[in-house]
């Protein structure tokens, strides 16, 4: 099992930024492609960025390519989304998943298995 717990969410007006970290717990964090998604409210849940378990390589959503930046630190177990430039669109919950290697794409939703209790980001105009 793995324990995922996101904190840093929070309100802020569009070009802020926010920086979101992910704590994990349990099994061997270095083991796993970590992945943050989000979901706003009547949407379904949607990739957002993620960082691969062996060499550390980065993918982005088109929509977030620029503005957002995912790392990890596997000495300490975490996984952080550093946000800037917010835009009133990227309001949703914002959720940390841990996927196992060869589990398939790192953008299905259904590839993870496991999840955070989510986040929330909420950008004003």
């Amino acid at each position: 099992q793995v324990q995922l717990v996101e904190s840093g969410g929070g309100l802020v007006q569009a070009g802020g930024s926010l920086r979101l970290s992910c704590a994990a717990s349990g099994r061997t964090f270095s083991n796993f492609h970590m992945s943050w998604f989000r979901q706003a409210p009547g949407k379904e849940r949607d990739f957002v960025a993620a960082i691969g378990w062996s060499d550390g390589s980065t993918y982005y959503a088109d929509s977030v390519k620029g503005r957002f930046t995912i790392s990890r630190d596997n000495a300490k177990n975490t996984v952080d989304l550093q946000m800037n430039s917010l835009k009133p669109e990227d309001t949703a919950v914002y959720y940390c998943a841990a996927a196992r290697p060869y589990s398939g794409s790192l953008r299905g939703v259904s590839n993870y298995a496991y999840w955070g209790q989510g986040t929330q980001v909420t950008v004003s105009s």
